[in-house]
């Protein structure tokens, strides 16, 4: 159920990094079972060399390994600004300090050896639905500052006065353009935004955080 859940054109990947090669085997059996992809990996580093950005998907991350240990990975993830990949840690030891810390970071789960395999594909299924969500979003708010990338200079400056509440006439007195260039600009805001309310275009604009400081003056 949960690998057919997930089955697109971009059918999600569940990263393993582990040295220890029965610890790989036993997951990659678990998770197969349900249909999904597998990838392994011994090394960090290994990781970082094949990992695609685009690649919908989670990683589950020994936390302690040869080289880079699995907290340097999530570290280095993070200073790379590179879309978040859900971390599902797993561990040999109770390391509450240390499970904090990575929780913090942006992990998803932290599991300690032995655990049981339900409680690993509810964490698999969490961390995909995580991604799905996050990617759709990032798609989302490239789409709208790609139109929001169309706007003339006025246009930008008209679309400031409508989301921060100003009438036409407002806009028009602030701008010293006319009422009808107003109302010109602004239904070519609307067009180029692919709204069809103002309601609808306040909610584009602040949900895909367009800052006013990003809007040029003419």
């Amino acid at each position: 159920m949960i690998g057919e859940m997930y089955m697109s054109t971009l059918e999600p990947i569940v990263y393993i990094i582990d040295d220890d090669q029965a610890m790989v085997e036993s997951l990659s059996w678990i998770i197969e079972s349900i249909g999904l992809r597998v990838k392994t990996f011994i090394r960090s580093q290994d990781f970082l060399d094949e990992y695609d950005p685009q690649q919908h998907g989670c990683l589950l991350l020994d936390v302690r390994m040869p080289g880079m240990s699995g907290p340097e990975l999530q570290l280095k993830l993070n200073e790379q600004g590179m879309p978040s990949l859900p971390i599902i840690f797993i561990s040999g030891h109770g390391d509450v300090p240390l499970a904090v810390r990575i929780m913090k970071a942006g992990a998803i789960d932290f599991l300690t050896k032995p655990f049981n395999d339900q409680v690993l594909l509810e964490s698999i299924n969490k961390a995909l639905r995580i991604d799905k969500a996050n990617r759709e979003k990032r798609q989302e708010s490239a789409q709208a500052r790609a139109k929001f990338a169309l706007l003339s200079p006025r246009e930008a400056q008209v679309l400031q006065g409508i989301v921060a509440g100003k009438p036409n006439k407002v806009i028009s007195a602030e701008l010293k353009i006319s009422l009808k260039t107003v109302e010109a600009h602004r239904a070519s805001v609307m067009k180029k935004m692919g709204v069809k309310s103002v309601p609808e275009l306040v909610k584009l604009v602040l949900t895909n955080s367009i800052q006013a400081e990003t809007i040029e003056e003419e």
